[in-house]
């Protein structure tokens, strides 16, 4: 074995070597042949290392790997195919381009020394010009293999960092809807002549829907169920904004309740809080967002209902005896138009039934074939589960929807169930 330094100063100075020198390594039983491919790299201005048989070459490998190779094809022991395939699983981790030098008489074995992995053939004896020509052609694969690979590095790189800020994105997302999540703090009341039942269930992380009650006195109770426009961590805020609007907790901040002059709390009507939250949202937010709305002053007694509805689905009342009705016109969504307006409207629950104001995430389920739930299929579902009550209702009913939908949501699905049992359950 001998191992020597390029040639490089009167080359250099020439101009003859434009790209960086790359490390050639010559394999050849013949050690003239070896020193004629030698010399010609010198000339050429490339470094070298040679040996005299594929093993020595392998060894030689592991410590420094060479990025050409020019070996010849027929050799005592490790031929030069068995070489070239037994190099490319030692250096597994870059490419090597590879050369055979055959006979004139081995054009055979040239067909089989590509099909085995070789990149070029050339002839000997060989000519200095066309051994630079070659080994030139191979600095260019070598150069876009290079070049490819450190894209691919690069790429890799700048996965792995995002993975990192979605995974850190995915935790404070995991966090944003624990949070959501406790803007619900109560899912069930029962208030002796009344229950009432919540559910909220967002498509990702965290949702644009929002359910909930608030005590007007001792005698009514204000329920709601809203649902913002668009998905994702805007529509969260949005609701999380809102929850602080409808605080049970606070009735100074709640929109929907009037302090009299002297200091106690009474509803203001349902199309004045719609008209409120209309102005707050334009006015103040000044958010492209919007939100539809269906909210309801039930009296805990009587069983009367006052609602509007902002856009919102119909709110459905299920009588007693399982017959379902549906109320209200519409409306605008709130946020959309300033100096809207919205009226209202009236029912009565009489004991035995019950109240379900519900988002769009329900009747508007699809299934495989694009065919949404609607009205007909909520009218199906609640006549099944008549007989259930509160959360065992709005379980088996999102259970439902999710079998009709594939059991994949599309849009958050959210309820509140106000479930009238009356004077006389107090009774009893």
């Amino acid at each position: 074995m001998q191992v020597a330094a390029s040639v490089m100063q009167d080359n250099a100075l020439a101009g003859k070597i434009t790209t960086p020198l790359r490390r050639v390594m010559v394999v050849d039983d013949s050690r003239t042949q070896r020193r004629i491919l030698c010399a010609q790299l010198a000339r050429a201005g490339y470094s070298y290392v040679e040996a005299g048989s594929g093993d020595e070459a392998l060894r030689l490998a592991v410590t420094d790997p060479p990025d050409l190779v020019i070996s010849d094809l027929m050799m005592p022991g490790m031929s030069g195919i068995e070489f070239c395939q037994a190099l490319r699983k030692q250096v597994q981790g870059s490419y090597v381009y590879f050369i055979l030098l055959t006979s004139r008489t081995e054009t055979a074995e040239v067909a089989r020394g590509l099909n085995g992995g070789a990149d070029d053939f050339l002839t000997k004896p060989v000519s200095g010009d066309e051994l630079r020509a070659r080994i030139a052609a191979g600095e260019r694969i070598l150069g876009m293999e290079r070049e490819l690979t450190e894209k691919n590095r690069l790429l890799t790189s700048t996965l792995e960092e995002l993975q990192a800020l979605y995974d850190s994105i995915d935790r404070d997302l995991i966090e944003a809807k624990k949070l959501q999540q406790s803007l619900l703090r109560e899912r069930h009341r029962d208030f002796g002549t009344a229950e009432i039942s919540l559910l909220l269930r967002p498509s990702g992380h965290v949702g644009g829907d929002l359910v909930g009650f608030f005590p007007i006195n001792a005698t009514r109770v204000g329920i709601y169920s809203i649902d913002v426009s668009g998905h994702g961590i805007t529509s969260a805020l949005m609701t999380a904004r809102l929850a602080g609007f409808l605080s049970g907790n606070s009735p100074e901040q709640n929109i929907a309740l009037a302090q009299s002059e002297l200091g106690t709390y009474d509803a203001c009507p349902p199309a004045e809080v719609a008209r409120q939250f209309n102005d707050v949202v334009l006015q103040e937010m000044r958010t492209e967002s919007y939100f539809t709305m269906a909210y309801a002053d039930v009296d805990l007694i009587s069983g009367k209902v006052a609602m509007i509805q902002a856009g919102h689905p119909h709110p459905a009342i299920q009588r007693a005896d399982g017959r379902i009705e549906y109320f209200g016109t519409g409306g605008l969504p709130i946020g959309l138009v300033d100096l809207a307006s919205w009226e209202a409207f009236e029912a009565r629950l009489e004991p035995g039934d019950r109240l379900f104001l519900m988002s769009d995430g329900i009747t508007e389920a699809e299934d495989a074939a694009g065919n949404q739930l609607g009205e007909e299929g909520l009218t199906r579902l609640m006549t099944a589960f008549h007989d259930l009550r509160g959360s065992k209702f709005l379980e088996a009913l999102v259970w439902h929807v999710s079998d009709h939908a594939c059991r994949e949501f599309g849009d958050d699905v959210s309820g509140v169930l106000f479930e009238f049992k009356g004077d006389t359950q107090m009774a009893d």
